[in-house]
């Protein structure tokens, strides 16, 4: 058996509550033949640089009170999987209430401002990461 190795430096992850009636909205968002996964599967790791290997967009779909509370802007970068976890809150004020084309821009215009915090980090820890290659070419295709 092979393992196949991903070395798209872009990763989605979702968190939905129990009975959340939008999660397959959700999943159509991330991981869809036109979803963000697959419109920016073709950015890897190695283009960019060689300590920042998955930047982990974690979506939080309608969190409870507590949990966004504890919500950080931007995780820590953890060194051993040379990885860092970037949460963004989904919700009926933000998201839900837009219209498709909103949605969209919604997506583009936050991953863009996360991107943008990760680059404090990244001068912060020295890593060895183009992030402005990468915002660049994310904006370019996303462009809607």
């Amino acid at each position: 058996m092979t393992e196949k190795i991903m070395d798209n430096i872009l990763g989605f992850y979702a968190s939905f509550n129990f009975g959340e009636t939008d999660s397959e909205l959700i999943r159509s968002y991330l991981w869809s033949e036109n979803g963000l996964k697959n419109k920016l599967n073709f950015l890897k790791w190695q283009d960019f640089g060689t300590d920042l290997k998955l930047i982990l967009f974690e979506f939080y779909v309608r969190p409870i009170p507590y949990e966004r509370k504890n919500i950080k802007p931007i995780g820590s970068f953890r060194r051993k999987e040379q990885s860092v976890g970037i949460p963004i809150i989904l919700d009926d004020q933000n998201f839900f209430r837009l219209k498709e084309n909103e949605r969209q821009l919604y997506f583009k215009n936050t991953i863009l401002e996360k991107l943008e915090l990760l680059t404090e980090k990244i001068k912060r820890n020295k890593l060895d990461t183009n992030i402005s290659e990468l915002k660049s070419k994310v904006e370019k295709t996303l462009k809607g």
